[in-house]
C-alpha cells in the first residue's frame, strides 16, 4: 500500500492535493502547461501505480495547467515530439523506455479502483487517451483533441490510441481520426461521445469538485467496484492489444526514415 506523504511531493510534473479523500492530480511542466517527453510518461507511469495503491483515494481529477493541457503538437515532419523518425531507436531503448513502461501507464490508470474525473482545460495534441480513460471527461470551451504525435508525426500509433479512438469513435471514425490527425472541438468531441460536458474554463475544476462530492455520497465500496466493473472491458482490451501495438510501434521506430 502507498501512503499520500510518501508519493504527494515525488513527482516532478504533477502537483497534488487531497481533500476528504478526493485526490487532484494536475500535470504541469515548470508550472506551465504539460509537455510531453520522457519525464512525463515516467512520472505518469509512476504516480498512478502510488494513487491506485493508497486506499485514503476515494475519488480521482486529473487536469492540466493554464490554457493547455498537455503538448506540443508534434509536426508532419516529427519536430516537436520525442521521437525523431529520422534516427531509429535500438530494441533495448524501445524496451526501456516505451515498451514496458507504455504497458504499464495505462494498465496502472486503469488499475486504479476508485471512480476518475478528467478536467481537460485546453488543447490535448498529445496523448489524449490519458483523460478520455477517465469515468466522467470535462472540457473547457476551447478544447481541441488530437493525436499529433503518432502516424501524423511519424510513429505507428500503437500505444494505447490504437484501442481507445475505435472504441470511442466507432472503427471508422477512428481510424480517420489516426491517420489523418484530424483536430476535434470541444463541441464535435462532445456529439461524438468523447467528452460529457462543455464549460467555461472558470467552471471546470468547479464542476470537477461537485461532481466529485456528489459521488463522495455514495457508500465506498459501491464506488469502487462500480469503478473496477466499468473498467473490466477497457482493461481486457488494453492487455490483448496495447503490447502489440507497442510492439509494431518500436518495430517501425527501429527503422530510420530516408
Amino acid at each position: 500500500m502507498s501512503s499520500f506523504d510518501t508519493y504527494a511531493n515525488r513527482y516532478e510534473r504533477i502537483r497534488m492535493r487531497r481533500e476528504d479523500g478526493i485526490l487532484e492530480m494536475t500535470f504541469h511542466t515548470d508550472g506551465g502547461p504539460l509537455r510531453w517527453g520522457k519525464g512525463a510518461h515516467e512520472d505518469l507511469e509512476r504516480a498512478f501505480l502510488d494513487v491506485g495503491r493508497d486506499r485514503d483515494n476515494e475519488i480521482i481529477i486529473i487536469t492540466g495547467t493554464g490554457r493547455e493541457y498537455a503538448g506540443p503538437a508534434v509536426q508532419p515532419s516529427g519536430q516537436g515530439g520525442h521521437h525523431d523518425p529520422r534516427n531509429p531507436v535500438t530494441a533495448e531503448e524501445w524496451d526501456k523506455l516505451w515498451y514496458w513502461e507504455g504497458k504499464h501507464l495505462l494498465m496502472n490508470l486503469l488499475n486504479i479502483e476508485v471512480p476518475m474525473i478528467a478536467a481537460i482545460n485546453g488543447p490535448a495534441t498529445r496523448h489524449a487517451e490519458i483523460p478520455l480513460l477517465c469515468d466522467i471527461v470535462l472540457a473547457s470551451d476551447d478544447v481541441t483533441i488530437q493525436d499529433s504525435a503518432h502516424f501524423n508525426g511519424g510513429l505507428v500509433p500503437g500505444d494505447g490510441v490504437h484501442v481507445v479512438f475505435p472504441l470511442l469513435l466507432g472503427p471508422n471514425r477512428g481510424r480517420y481520426f489516426l491517420l489523418t490527425g484530424q483536430v476535434l472541438s470541444s463541441g464535435e468531441a462532445k456529439n461524438l461521445g468523447l467528452v460529457n460536458e462543455v464549460l467555461a474554463r472558470e467552471d471546470l475544476l468547479p464542476r470537477a469538485w461537485v461532481l466529485a462530492r456528489q459521488m463522495l455520497q455514495r457508500p465506498p465500496l459501491l464506488r469502487r467496484y462500480t469503478r473496477v466493473m466499468l473498467t473490466q472491458d477497457l482493461k481486457k482490451r488494453m492487455v490483448e492489444l496495447l503490447g502489440y501495438g507497442l510492439a509494431l510501434e518500436g518495430l517501425a521506430a527501429v527503422q530510420p526514415v530516408r
